[in-house]
């Protein structure tokens, strides 16, 4: 196909615009895009190196400066020479399908960096923080030579875990003085948290360094699945840029654990099953879809006029479907 092929020369020619195309071909749900997306990859697979890269997903609240953070954290890693990219999934409006906030508007200066990259994607109805096709993004930003790929993810608390099986290191952050001292002993994110980084300190420094404390103590008590690491937790503010030295002393130390160790390698081959995985449910639900479009559509009529149960109108579905 002329439009893989075109995409994959410019991504190796690390033109920009040829990324930000292919990131759009990929996002697309349409049949004749996804076949050439498939091949766009083919075409990266056999011609583009692989390049050792850390990829980076962070979390949080709304409200808890992720935007904010990541530009500040990530011109600095744009400073020292790295290519930094930031995919950022916005929430979606139910009308149009897209992105709300447009996070891309709030990074204006990495954006323009000549070492950095932004791009928001809608979440649309994707759980778990992240959109549908943010793992073939990464590649593709990988691909084009960024060392350092940030993925934003829509702030949804305690679910927001989705982005944890497409990483190597999962950056938490946690406001002061916002009820997270009680989500902590949920445990939910906190659990697969590498690194936590306690933001807008300069509002009530006391509130934050409870944050701290609470945290560590926290960690005290549960299992976190990274054999040989404790996830640490640093204290800062985004806007008055404190904290950032030490959090990327924090990054750089685990990045030094994962070189030491086969964690990151096996950690990437369970993504890639995760992925597969992933592939092959929306695939059968588009193909199920497509046969038995017109009888769910049907049945979910049915239930709004009360005329059935839920469990007899699935039932009812899959029989149809044998």
């Amino acid at each position: 196909m002329m439009l893989a092929l075109e995409l994959a020369q410019g991504i190796i020619a690390k033109n920009r615009r040829s990324l930000a195309r292919a990131i759009t071909l990929v996002e697309s749900s349409l049949p004749h895009h996804r076949e050439a997306a498939i091949k766009l990859f083919s075409l990266l697979e056999a011609q583009v190196e692989p390049k050792e890269t850390l990829r980076i997903g962070v979390s949080g609240v709304p409200g808890v400066g992720k935007s904010t953070f990541l530009e500040n954290f990530g011109l600095r890693l744009a400073d020292m020479g790295h290519q930094v990219c930031v995919l950022a999934v916005d929430p979606s409006s139910q009308i149009s399908g897209g992105s709300i906030l447009g996070d891309k508007t709030r990074m204006q200066k990495l954006s323009l960096h000549v070492n950095g990259f932004v791009r928001p994607s809608p979440a649309k109805d994707t759980l778990g923080g992240t959109a549908l096709r943010s793992r073939e993004v990464i590649t593709l930003c990988e691909a084009f030579g960024f060392d350092r790929i940030f993925v934003e993810t829509v702030g949804v608390g305690q679910s927001e875990t989705t982005v944890y099986s497409m990483v190597d290191v999962f950056l938490v952050l946690l406001l002061p003085n916002a009820g997270d001292e009680l989500q902590g002993i949920k445990k939910g994110i906190m659990e697969l948290a590498d690194l936590i980084f306690v933001n807008k300190a300069d509002i009530d420094e006391n509130a934050a360094m409870r944050m701290v404390s609470y945290c560590e103590s926290v960690y005290e008590l549960i299992h976190t699945p990274r054999s040989g690491w404790r996830p640490k937790v640093f204290l800062g503010s985004s806007i008055a840029s404190q904290g950032m030295e030490e959090l990327l002393a924090g990054l750089n130390q685990f990045d030094a654990y994962l070189g030491n160790s086969d964690f990151k390698t096996t950690n990437r081959r369970q993504q890639r099953q995760n992925a597969f995985i992933q592939e092959l449910k929306v695939l059968l639900w588009q193909q199920f879809m497509g046969k038995q479009g017109h009888e769910v559509n049907r049945v979910a009529q049915s239930l709004l006029e009360n005329n059935v149960s839920i469990t007899e109108a699935v039932q009812g579905i899959l029989k149809t479907n044998q």
